[in-house]
C-alpha cells in the first residue's frame, strides 16, 4: 500500500511540472535564456494548475506503480534493474500519450515528452526501493 501512496504523491507532482516545462520549451516561450520574471510565471502557472496535474496524473501514476509492484514480485529482477525498467516503461507510455502533441517533431520533442513519464516513475520507484520495507525471502534452517 505504501508503494502506491508514493507513486500517487510523487508522480503527478513531478510529471505535471515536467509536462509544463516541456510545453513551455516546445512553444518557444523560452527561446532565449529565461529571466526571473519568466521563471516566476512558470512557477505561478504550476501552482495554479497543480490540482489538474493530480486529477489527470493520478491514474497513470498508479498504473506505473502497479507495473513496479508486478516487477517487484519477479524474484530475478533486482531493485536497480526494476527502477530502470519502470522508468523505461513510463518513458514509452508518456511518449505515446504526449509525443504527438503540436506540430513539432524530432528527437528533442521525443525525449522531452518521454521524460514526463521517466522522471517521476524512476524517482518514485527509487523511493519505494529505499524507504518501503521489502520482505526478505524466507530462509530455511540448516539441518541438524
Amino acid at each position: 500500500m505504501k508503494r502506491y501512496l508514493i507513486f500517487a504523491a510523487i508522480g503527478p507532482l513531478l510529471g505535471g511540472f515536467w509536462l509544463l516545462l516541456t510545453t513551455t520549451l516546445m512553444s518557444g516561450f523560452w527561446s532565449k535564456p529565461p529571466n526571473a520574471a519568466e521563471v516566476g510565471k512558470l512557477l505561478t502557472v504550476f501552482v495554479t494548475t497543480l490540482q489538474y496535474s493530480y486529477l489527470f496524473g493520478l491514474l497513470p501514476s498508479l498504473m506505473i506503480g502497479a507495473v513496479e509492484d508486478i516487477l517487484f514480485h519477479l524474484k530475478r529482477i533486482g531493485a536497480p534493474l526494476r527502477v530502470v525498467l519502470v522508468g523505461l516503461i513510463a518513458f514509452a507510455a508518456a511518449e505515446l500519450l504526449y509525443g504527438s502533441r503540436g506540430q513539432d517533431s524530432g528527437a528533442f520533442q521525443f525525449i522531452m515528452y518521454g521524460l514526463v513519464g521517466f522522471i517521476p516513475a524512476t524517482i518514485s520507484a527509487w523511493l519505494v526501493h529505499r524507504y518501503v520495507e521489502e520482505p526478505q525471502p524466507a530462509r530455511t534452517a540448516p539441518a541438524a
